[in-house]
């Protein structure tokens, strides 16, 4: 259990507690409200606790790397960790009818299917490298993810839906890396099987 094992935990134990003050009623703290926008105080502590599991995720892997620390155990737990968080995150915003269903579903279903077919293409011994599309679509997920939290803001001080925008972004990008990353993986097993490997 080395350094970047322990950040990794950290990200997962932090999805528990991002979702209970996403889901709890504190009827009881006052929202802030500012020329028609509005934002209770258990959304600012579950974005930020989301910005901060977030912001980890390339710190375990940077830090592992670094280290010389790349074991079989974080090379499970980190895309584990990954996909926890934002699947949690969607589903909790799908209860708070923030975010529609069937972008969550399209999201989490690639995050499990790629993570999955990783999972099977490594007990083969094949490692596919991450693409600029993989990059693109965490970046894109946690934008999208941190403006429905934040109730769009500060875009919503000039109409702007940039919590809709960013959604649809990060699904289409999500679905076209997905894509991406199954051709890879096809064509790394075609080309084993082709020199009898």
């Amino acid at each position: 259990m080395n350094l970047a094992n322990k950040i990794t935990l950290v990200r997962i134990f932090l999805v528990p507690i991002m979702m209970f003050f996403l889901l709890v009623n504190f009827d009881y703290l006052p929202a802030i409200e500012l020329e028609g926008f509005s934002i209770t105080y258990n959304q600012i502590i579950a974005a930020l606790i989301f910005i901060i599991a977030a912001s980890t995720d390339g710190l375990d892997g940077y830090i592992a790397r670094k280290r010389k620390m790349v074991t079989n155990l974080g090379k499970l737990l980190d895309p584990l960790a990954d996909k926890l968080l934002v699947a949690a995150v969607l589903i909790s915003l799908v209860e708070m009818q923030k975010c529609d269903a069937w972008i969550a579903v399209v999201i989490i279903s690639r995050e499990f299917a790629v993570t999955g077919l990783r999972q099977v293409a490594l007990l083969e011994g094949t490692v596919v490298a991450a693409s600029k599309w993989g990059k693109w679509k965490t970046a894109t997920q946690i934008t999208a993810i941190a403006a429905m939290l934040l109730n769009n803001f500060p875009f919503a001080f000039i109409h702007f839906r940039f919590d809709i925008l960013s959604t649809w972004v990060a699904a289409l990008i999500t679905v076209y890396s997905g894509i991406d990353y199954f051709v890879k993986i096809k064509m790394c097993f075609t080309f084993r099987i082709d020199n009898g490997s």
